[in-house]
């Protein structure tokens, strides 16, 4: 405990530090100090509060679809969502959700915990993935909460597996109250170590991205600018995506191209790259006859790459050839194209199940993926059998919020 303490004061000291030098630290500092303000405005400390934390913007999306059904059950509880990292929050917060309350959580100290878990009740938590807060658990169990780990990822390097990181295994025995697992595989190291109220569940983002299908989808502008033409979509790009796009459209004269960036900040940079690319924000309805002779288009603002997908006929999503981590696979593959991405993705087991299958592929680097996307797209009957591969990965997945929320339920009703 000395040294989980030790961690968290370190913590909370270089983020300080850092929030001169950098914005979303900043935000992130001054979004915790508002945070007990907040649920004190919105809750009073008889309210049953649902809690839902993500780390970011991927758990969160994770989590929501049995956030959601959660509410369904229990519409007279009220709806807390929190976040660790100013990406997920900052995105989350300007959408239409089920929550009464958008917070930072606090930093994990038994006196930031104690007074920000004392204005209203918690009812049911859960924590998405693998963000496990020691003082935040061991203080909601205290109080009685119901506490669940959803679409839970265990993998050999996390410090619950080294001899020193025992101490952490146990706490999670004896607060969590049941972890759904993503993979077989999670759900067999987590009983290695004596974590048996386990089941594997699937991963609860299938079930969003099915339902992204569902929607209207349409883009104003983007159908005449692919005016039939294949399209390849660079959904948030780094530089190696980028880089790629440039020998993609290079080499095939008729290929569009539209690119998402992950950081608008790289708009400009883009643009150096295409200076003949248009940006979106600069289309207008007269000027949509300019698509015939346009080439690139610049995604410059966000919300729109989920929508984007459904007029790929490939897509290549960022994030996978550095250590940053990949981004979401699955919302261009729920619309049946075949998905191609970096090598650099051990937290994502669906992009392993998702190549298995035949619906996607990765890369050392970009000027490997090159060569194999150029024949792809020149590959009708090849293109369509890995889209459709794609799409029927995600059909076959288990609905896993469905299967949660019946266990969940039924503990719940036990402890009534």
């Amino acid at each position: 405990m000395f040294f989980y303490n030790l961690f968290i004061r370190l913590l909370i000291s270089f983020m300080r530090i850092g929030a001169v030098f950098n914005y979303k630290l900043k935000k992130g500092l001054a979004g915790r100090r508002q945070s007990c303000d907040l649920v004190k405005a919105e809750f009073s400390p008889e309210d049953q509060v649902i809690w839902m934390h993500a780390a970011s913007l991927g758990e969160y999306e994770q989590g929501l679809p049995v956030l959601e059904k959660l509410k369904d059950q229990y519409p007279d509880h009220k709806i807390l969502i929190t976040f660790f990292s100013p990406s997920g929050y900052e995105n989350v917060i300007k959408k239409d959700t089920v929550a009464d309350v958008i917070c930072y959580l606090p930093f994990d100290t038994e006196k930031w915990v104690k007074e920000f878990t004392s204005n209203f009740k918690t009812a049911i938590f859960f924590t998405v993935k693998y963000d496990y807060w020691y003082h935040l658990l061991e203080e909601l169990k205290k109080q009685g909460a119901e506490i669940y780990v959803v679409s839970a990822l265990f993998y050999e390097t996390q410090i619950f597996f080294k001899v020193y990181g025992g101490w952490f295994a146990k706490q999670l025995k004896k607060n969590v109250d049941f972890f759904f697992h993503q993979t077989r595989h999670s759900t067999a190291l987590a009983k290695g170590i004596g974590l048996s109220n386990s089941m594997t569940t699937g991963d609860t983002r299938y079930d969003r991205v099915r339902k992204l299908r569902e929607r209207d989808n349409t883009v104003g502008f983007i159908g005449e600018f692919t005016q039939g033409h294949k399209t390849v979509i660079f959904g948030s790009s780094w530089e190696a995506e980028e880089r790629l796009a440039e020998i993609i459209g290079a080499k095939n004269k008729d290929v569009k191209i539209i690119i998402a960036p992950h950081d608008l900040k790289r708009v400009a940079h883009l643009k150096t790259l295409f200076p003949a690319a248009i940006l979106y924000s600069q289309i207008t309805d007269k000027e949509s006859v300019r698509f015939l002779n346009v080439k690139v288009l610049i995604i410059d603002c966000i919300g729109l790459l989920s929508k984007l997908y459904s007029y790929g006929d490939l897509a290549v999503v960022g994030g996978g050839f550095h250590s940053k981590g990949l981004h979401n696979i699955l919302e261009a593959a729920t619309f049946g194209i075949p998905v191609f991405f970096g090598n650099q993705y051990t937290k994502n087991p669906e992009a392993d199940e998702l190549i298995a299958r035949n619906g996607g592929q990765s890369f050392e680097d970009e000027f490997f993926a090159a060569p194999y996307l150029l024949g792809l797209l020149k590959d009708d009957a090849g293109l369509k059998k890995m889209g459709n591969n794609a799409r029927n990965f995600i059909e076959e997945q288990p609905i896993a919020s469905e299967i949660i929320l019946e266990q969940i339920v039924k503990k719940h009703q036990l402890k009534q």
